[in-house]
């Protein structure tokens, strides 16, 4: 069983009850920051076991306990305060709400489109969905099933057709039958080629136009366990269309549980969900002390 993040700091810094008198030699100190690094915590992790190393040289933390919950307050106050919002921003109710989800293939952003609209339909609100990613093979079919899974209509185009036609044609379906919120999946080709990014340009573009307000949330999803690279996406995506937050996939697990601090620190997106598991209820709107807690569980 892969271990936790506590259970991995307390291996390489707790084991000897005079670090909490004494404090953090140089090579236990270096061990800390290892394990916040291989959890993905960015340049964070050096700031954290620093702080970390001066608590207890200082003799503020007196029991694992203690550097416990100092811990998980320094991780939840890395994080902005948890949003207002209860959910996805759904507009005045004039017309159908419209949110655009980018981000490449393999991210999870299938499988967050469905978790999105299965939290709709709990809430009582209709849903459309609308598969624009018309370049990959098997993209239409796979938001299909998820559809008539969830007993939702969908609107697709033909492969390698225009990704902003079917985005006009789901809003305009929407509009017709009364649908409180059209879910729209973008092309997800490769980030790096140039002609995807100024496709999902258009696609913004044309949404806009379509619908007064739309789109009302423009999410990217980033899995949380390819390191780097999600932030080299995630910067290529905002800079190509106006992101309302960020939803990170793949935390099921701890061990890249840090990513969560520095996609923050590094994109300055909002995280409004979190995917905690492969179930349709496993998408969670992101709440900083309680993340802080569950990374930190013992």
């Amino acid at each position: 069983m892969r271990k936790g993040l506590w259970q991995r700091i307390k291996e390489v810094a707790l084991t000897d009850v005079t670090v909490l008198v004494k404090g953090l030699d140089s090579e236990t100190l270096e061990r800390v920051e290892r394990v916040l690094v291989e959890a993905d915590f960015g340049p964070a992790a050096l700031d954290i076991a620093e702080d970390l190393e001066g608590q207890l040289r200082r003799g503020a933390l007196k029991s694992e306990a203690a550097v416990r919950a100092w811990l998980t307050e320094r991780v939840t106050g890395y994080l902005p305060p948890a949003s207002a919002a209860t959910g996805l921003e759904l507009g005045d109710g004039s017309g159908p709400a419209v949110v655009l989800i980018f981000g490449v293939n393999g991210g999870g952003k299938t499988t967050t489109i469905a978790k999105l609209a299965h939290g709709l339909r709990r809430e009582g609100r209709s849903v459309l969905l609308a598969a624009a990613d018309t370049f990959r093979a098997g993209a239409r079919e796979q938001l299909r099933i998820w559809a008539d899974r969830l007993d939702v209509p969908i609107v697709t185009g033909s492969q390698g057709g225009d990704p902003a036609a079917v985005a006009f044609d789901a809003i305009e379906a929407a509009t017709a039958r009364g649908v409180d919120a059209v879910l729209i999946d973008t092309a997800g080709r490769l980030h790096t080629h140039g002609d995807l990014m100024d496709e999902l340009k258009k696609i913004a573009r044309v949404v806009s136009r379509k619908r007064a307000g739309a789109p009302h949330e423009s999410l990217l999803v980033l899995d949380a366990t390819v390191g780097q690279n999600a932030f080299q996406q995630g910067r290529l995506f905002s800079e190509a269309v106006p992101l309302t937050g960020i939803v990170l996939t793949k935390l099921d697990g701890t061990a890249k549980g840090g990513a969560v601090l520095r996609v923050q620190h590094e994109l300055g997106l909002p995280i409004r969900f979190v995917g905690v598991g492969e179930g349709l209820a496993d998408l969670e709107i992101f709440n900083p002390a309680r993340f802080a807690e569950r990374l930190l569980a013992d």
